[in-house]
């Protein structure tokens, strides 16, 4: 029988973020302080999402509302990343992206630190934009996802496939 192992990714559920944009939506139309700002917030390709405003400080409230319906939505802030309001003709607009799939640099550092703070018999092997950790018994592997997740690497970690 293969040794116990699971997977680190970084992934986003894409229906569950079109859901919250859907919320947003509706509530920047309803909300008595956005009437009359002209204030959007809309799809703008695969992965990125267009906020705009008439004013710099409804933009930045809008990216608020969007960022409290992803919570509400159990999807990480650290999956989405945005910029600043910017003028755009007589619009503040800004773009945001959701963050998906975890960076060589990173699973180089998330190898790292299970090989240096992980139990001993532990490996990770990076494949692609994921992490494969696998161990000899559940038990060490469940200390590497608490030691994991008491860590902050900058990107949002689901742990898959525990087998």
């Amino acid at each position: 029988m293969a040794d116990p192992s699971f997977d680190v990714v970084s992934k986003v559920d894409r229906q569950e973020v079109d859901n919250a944009l859907n919320q947003a939506s509706k509530e920047l139309a309803q909300r008595f302080d956005f009437r009359g700002t002209n204030s959007e917030i809309s799809w703008s390709g695969e992965e990125a999402i267009t906020l705009q405003s008439d004013t710099e400080e409804r933009c930045t409230a809008a990216i608020e509302v969007f960022k409290e319906k992803l919570v509400k939505r159990n999807i990480s802030l650290k999956a989405f990343e945005i910029g600043e309001p910017a003028i755009s003709g007589k619009t503040y607009r800004v773009t945001g992206t959701l963050v998906q799939g975890i960076s060589s640099e990173n699973a180089k550092k998330i190898a790292k630190k299970i090989r240096d703070e992980g139990p001993k018999g532990v490996q990770a092997q990076i494949q692609g934009e994921q992490l494969r950790v696998s161990g000899k018994k559940k038990d060490q592997l469940q200390e590497v996802i608490a030691l994991l997740k008491g860590n902050d690497f900058g990107i949002a970690l689901q742990f898959t496939n525990y087998r």
